[in-house]
């Protein structure tokens, strides 16, 4: 089977790779060394053997054009310039012994490396993130992008880690330091397009997109070529294997399609990394259980929990939170008790095309959970936190059933510490690119009531300005200390009252209290009943009456922005 990519024959030789079925002829380039013809050996490919160790830098000659190889496992001056040979051997790991952790103990971070100052930034950090209880950090997508700032999302390179946050060896070390605390290490993967600037497939393999297909990023990939499958699942064995991440969380797979696929990855993921942990995370639109019941893949980000939640707290109910802004309280309920709110039902933002199906009979593990993410912050024109867009104790009482209810939470960068740093929109665009980013992002707006004057979306921050980035790196906020402290007992007292209950946990039928306010139950592994009572509404009511041990307790039982959880065996 052909492989993507150099591969190192001898300690200085290296076979090159190119699938360029559009061309008839394509030359190797060494910087500072003669040329080699590479040879067609069928199907699209071109092959060539040259002396190369680590470090040399080599692209390809197409004719018209010069291109670095798709499947670089480093670059040298960005996506635009030289492809560089990497040792994968070269790493000394020191915790060899690591196999991982189950799914059940995953309180997960998520973190833009580049705002930690790179893998050695980031790095230094793990030891503050490991004491908060955190037992998971997962890193925003880190494939080569155009420029030096970028979310991730915009990658056009898969293989090679982004020059400006350090080297292979260095995300090395910060998944070994990772390890030797505790702590799993996930990477947010993109499959379903590349980003509009240093992507040249087109260019020479045309048959790698589907013209038929459209995305919002352009023509669809064409999974249905095998050649195709085997960049994106080899992408995906480099960094279970090679690099050794616990995990993969594969971004808006409902932009990819092709649900065969996702199973055939997943089947091949979990056989080449069979006798440890790995975790395999979707975003899907389209709240697909069928991937989660058979599909290999051991959960997904519930969008439905943040959105129902932020329209409870913030009382927002434009764009995506017109969904969930008619009778939130009892949304919230089927959220707790089934997993997804939307099971098949018409959504206004799908033009009334239902979206979903049943979740009701799969465990609670199988939603990721968040108040706050990389998108629902800094898809806001402002990038606000929830700290300066909610009341501060209803959003304690938020905290405290993200970190309680039996899914598997996820923090965002920043909110362990009470930030109300902004996280922005950036990128690293120039010229024209730069003017389409920057007005498209303030026409996006222009729907918004706080935006609908041309001078208020001026306003809005240019991606592309440096000043937007810095703005974004987590700064800790002016109450800091007693939101540490509240994280810490509540992550704790996860991991010693819910996780070892947590395997196989289903819900029951939550009640409704009051607007805004509910009492959720569930039945755990061991047969104990978990209660969880919240208000985050404006009227005080009633909480249960609960047998069992009371586990956790924020403001007087009933009052507005009160919490109450009991544990009852």
């Amino acid at each position: 089977m052909i492989r993507w990519g150099p591969e190192i024959i001898a300690s200085d030789r290296v076979r090159f790779r190119l699938w360029a079925p559009d061309r008839k002829a394509v030359t190797l380039l060494r910087d500072g060394v003669r040329p080699i013809p590479m040879a067609a050996t069928g199907d699209g490919w071109f092959e060539g053997e040259a002396d190369a160790g680590p470090g040399t830098r080599y692209r390809f000659d197409l004719g018209d054009m010069v291109v670095p190889d798709p499947a670089s496992r480093g670059q040298s001056r960005g996506v635009h310039g030289w492809s560089l040979v990497t040792d994968p051997t070269g790493y000394r790991w020191q915790c060899e012994g690591w196999r991982g952790r189950p799914w059940r103990e995953a309180v997960i971070e998520e973190v833009h490396v580049g705002l930690e100052g790179g893998y050695a930034g980031l790095s230094d950090r793990l030891s503050e993130i490991a004491a908060v209880g955190v037992t998971a950090v997962e890193l925003m997508p880190v494939a080569a992008f155009s420029g030096t700032r970028n979310w991730g999302y915009d990658g056009v390179l898969p293989y090679a880690p982004v020059e400006s946050y350090g080297t292979p060896n260095e995300l090395k070390a910060l998944i070994d330091r990772a390890h030797g605390l505790g702590l799993m290490v996930f990477l947010d993967v993109v499959y379903n397009h590349f980003g509009p600037d240093g992507n040249y497939l087109g260019a020479y393999a045309s048959g790698f997109f589907d013209v038929d297909r459209h995305t919002p990023w352009g023509a669809g990939i064409d999974f249905s070529a095998e050649v195709v499958k085997r960049f994106f699942i080899d992408n995906a064995r480099m960094w279970l294997e090679e690099y050794r991440f616990d995990g993969l969380r594969f971004d808006a797979v409902h932009a990819i399609g092709d649900d065969a696929f996702l199973d055939a990855m997943a089947r091949e993921l979990r056989e080449s990394c069979a006798g440890r942990h790995i975790h395999l995370i979707l975003e899907n639109e389209r709240n697909d259980a069928d991937r989660l019941r058979e599909g290999g893949y051991d959960a997904q980000w519930n969008d439905d929990f943040h959105n129902v939640l932020h329209v409870l707290l913030t009382g927002e109910d434009e764009a995506y939170y017109a969904d969930f802004a008619d009778r939130p309280t009892e949304r919230l309920a089927r959220c707790l008790s089934e997993g997804f709110i939307y099971q098949g039902e018409g959504s206004h933002n799908h033009d009334g095309a239902p979206r979903g199906k049943p979740s009701g009979d799969l465990p609670t593990t199988r939603f990721v959970s968040f108040l706050q993410n990389h998108d629902q912050t800094g898809n806001r024109a402002l990038g606000e936190r929830l700290t300066s867009l909610a009341d501060p104790d209803k959003l304690r009482a938020a905290t405290a059933l993200l970190l309680l209810c039996p899914q598997v939470p996820m923090l965002f960068m920043g909110e362990a510490m009470g930030s109300e740093t902004p996280f922005l929109f950036f990128t690293d665009f120039h010229d024209e690119l730069a003017d389409a980013v920057r007005n498209g992002r303030r026409r996006e707006f222009a729907r918004f009531a706080a935006f609908a004057d041309a001078s208020d979306r001026a306003k809005i921050p240019d991606p592309n300005d440096r000043a937007t980035f810095e703005a974004s790196r987590p700064q800790a906020g002016p109450d800091a200390e007693r939101w540490r402290a509240l994280y810490r007992e509540l992550i704790a007292l996860r991991h010693d009252a819910i996780v070892p209950r947590l395997e196989g946990t289903k819900g029951t039928p939550a009640r409704i209290l009051g607007e805004g306010a509910l009492c959720a139950q569930w039945r755990m592994a061991d047969g104990a009943m978990l209660t969880i009572a919240i208000n985050l509404g404006d009227a005080a009511v009633t909480f249960p009456e609960e047998p069992g041990a009371p586990l956790f307790a924020l403001g007087e039982g009933g009052a507005p922005a009160s919490f109450a959880a009991w544990l009852s065996t």
